[in-house]
C-alpha cells in the first residue's frame, strides 16, 4: 500500500508563491512501489487536470508540464525520494483548485492522465485572489 499525505496549501493573492509537499508512506516498500508521481489539480467536478509529473524511478527524469503552468511551477523529489514538492510562483486566480498528489507503480504513456494513477492524496486546497 502507498499513502501520500499533501500539505503547503493556503489563500494568496496573485503573484505570491507557494509550495506543496506531498510526503509517500506506507511502510516497507511503498517507495520502491512508486514510478510515476504527480500533482494534479480539481478543475470541474469531473475534471482533474495533470499539472506536471516526475519518474521517480530515475534522477534527471523528463519532467512533463501543463502548458498553463509551464515557467511558473516547478516539481521536484527530495534525495530520498519520500517527498514530493510542487513550487508554485506568479500565482494566478485561475491557479485556485485543490490539488492532489499522485502515484502509480509502472510506467506511463502520458504521465499527466489521470488515468495513468492508482494512488491518491486527500488534496489540498489552493486560492489566489486578484
Amino acid at each position: 500500500q502507498v499513502e501520500l499525505l499533501e500539505s503547503g496549501g493556503g489563500s494568496v493573492q496573485a503573484g505570491d508563491s507557494l509550495r506543496l509537499s506531498c510526503v509517500v508512506s506506507g511502510g516497507s516498500g511503498a517507495i520502491d512501489r512508486t514510478k510515476w508521481m504527480a500533482w494534479f489539480r480539481q478543475v470541474s467536478e469531473d475534471e482533474r487536470e495533470g499539472v506536471a509529473a516526475i519518474y521517480s524511478a530515475v534522477d534527471d527524469s523528463v519532467t512533463p508540464y501543463a502548458d498553463s503552468v509551464k515557467g511558473r511551477f516547478t516539481i521536484s523529489l527530495d534525495n530520498t525520494k519520500t517527498t514530493l514538492y510542487l513550487q508554485m510562483n506568479n500565482l494566478k486566480p485561475e491557479d485556485s483548485a485543490m490539488y492532489y498528489c499522485g502515484a502509480n507503480g509502472r510506467g506511463a504513456a502520458y504521465p499527466l492522465r489521470r488515468d495513468e494513477y492508482n494512488y491518491w492524496g486527500q488534496g489540498t486546497q489552493v486560492t489566489v485572489s486578484s
